[in-house]
């Protein structure tokens, strides 16, 4: 016969489906940092069109930085590179906020391009670095092509801080172009799926996008589709 189940361990049913829940989110931490990728696509234009946006955007990006440190630090890269990054980082967009000194923002720019292409060269290591492909790696690869996409935005942004006429645009052609605008272009020139309404013009600025469409499809080709290969073979063993 069968006992009766104890009232006690009822309460227990819930601590353990959070304590499950946490094991997944520590055994998938590139969904973590693709999920919060993702959301910042959809408040940014949002927060720019708000009076305190410029500050709500460094507070999310802070975020986007910590996420991606820690996801250097689990794909075997080195933690304290990223971190010696991101620290002067930090420090200059507070200098920069506090002090008003625009001329910083050229230094934030670069420094934080560098940040997410170190990230994205970690992400892009790890995946390589097995030869089968696990749910954690295929998240990855998602979220590796997020940061290749900040990345180049925030060339662009350096770009168009050292040339002002560097990009054009359908809207506003002679006003520079907003942070949302170039990640527009960014994605649309990493995806290789065409031109959109923001158009660079200077010459550097259009050997940036070539070296953005390359970048491109050469991860489409290595990395991506190594990863699909490994998954059908998996699946057919």
């Amino acid at each position: 016969m069968t006992p009766p189940a104890s009232d006690e361990a009822a309460p227990a049913t819930p601590n353990f489906a959070r304590l499950r829940w946490l094991v997944r989110l520590n055994r998938h931490p590139s969904a973590i940092l693709l999920l919060v990728q993702l959301t910042g696509l959809m408040i940014y234009p949002l927060l720019e069109q708000t009076p305190g946006g410029t500050a709500m955007l460094r507070g999310f990006g802070v975020i986007v930085l910590g996420l991606a440190v820690w996801m250097v630090q689990r794909s075997a890269g080195r933690a304290w590179i990223s971190a010696g990054i991101a620290a002067p980082v930090l420090l200059i967009d507070l200098a920069e906020s506090v002090l008003d000194l625009p001329a910083l923002r050229v230094w934030s720019a670069a420094l934080e391009a560098l940040f997410y292409f170190y990230a994205a060269g970690c992400l892009i290591r790890y995946m390589l670095a097995d030869r089968r492909a696990t749910s954690d790696e295929l998240f990855a690869a998602g979220a590796t092509f997020t940061l290749l996409a900040w990345a180049f935005t925030y060339l662009f942004v350096l770009c168009q801080l050292l040339q002002p006429d560097a990009f054009g645009g359908a809207v506003n052609p002679g006003a520079p172009r907003s942070w949302t605008e170039l990640l527009f272009m960014s994605f649309v020139l990493l995806s290789s799926t065409g031109i959109g309404d923001v158009i660079p013009l200077s010459g550097f600025a259009r050997a940036l996008a070539s070296l953005e469409i390359f970048t491109g499809v050469m991860y489409l080709a290595l990395v991506v589709s190594r990863l699909i290969g490994l998954t059908i073979l998996r699946r057919g063993q």
